[in-house]
């Protein structure tokens, strides 16, 4: 949502892409987010309406503090900054897979598809944003680029490794008990956590 404001601030004839796409995205997540609120347990269901209020009212916060505090391309470089920090956060989430499939030797927690897409969308974003000369779409790229690398090389190292790993690897609390899932969609992410505990799934999507 914060990638359509940011557009929609940008009088440019190219901020159209980034609202077309934003939009798909919250579309399709807002289809996600019913189907898991229709099937959910009861306690995942508070844990994730929980998050959806808290990321809705994080972002109404934002809308509502650049419009008074800021004017015009001030507002536009303000968000625009604070779009980067928060992507550059959901290019990081998958750290603690990463650190798994180290340690486990295995890449069962690293699908390949989801790697490979990750990467070749962060390249095609990262080419939009020079294209365009715009570093708040190119600058979070950089980082979905280098991690999205980082990712293929580690099928590459251990894709004839361990094909399952040990209980005690799976439910390690210093491993984060958290598989993430990445989509990049221009500098802004739509990414989704599995957290998988002895209790319940709770599956929190966000868009930032």
């Amino acid at each position: 949502m914060l990638w359509l404001y940011y557009a929609s601030l940008k009088s440019e004839p190219s901020a159209f892409l980034l609202l077309t796409v934003n939009s798909v995205g919250c579309a399709i997540e807002t289809i996600y987010i019913a189907l898991y609120l229709a099937y959910a347990p009861k306690q995942a269901k508070m844990m994730t309406l929980t998050l959806l209020l808290l990321n809705f009212g994080g972002y109404c916060s934002i809308l509502l503090l650049s419009h008074f505090l800021a004017k015009g391309s001030v507002r536009v470089q303000l968000v625009g900054w604070i779009c980067v920090a928060l992507s550059v956060a959901v290019f990081a989430a998958p750290l603690s897979v990463i650190r798994m499939v180290i340690r486990t030797k295995s890449v069962e927690f690293l699908p390949f598809s989801l790697s490979f897409f990750l990467m070749l969308s962060a390249v095609t974003w990262l080419l939009y944003g020079l294209f365009l000369k715009d570093l708040y779409v190119a600058g979070p790229n950089v980082l979905g680029v280098i991690f999205g690398v980082l990712q293929m090389a580690l099928h590459a190292i251990y894709r004839k490794g361990n094909t399952v790993a040990t209980e005690e690897e799976k439910n390690d609390t210093s491993v984060g008990k958290l598989s993430s899932d990445i989509q990049s969609c221009n500098g802004n992410a739509f990414f989704i956590f599995i957290e998988a505990s002895d209790k319940e799934p709770v599956a929190i999507l966000s868009e930032v």
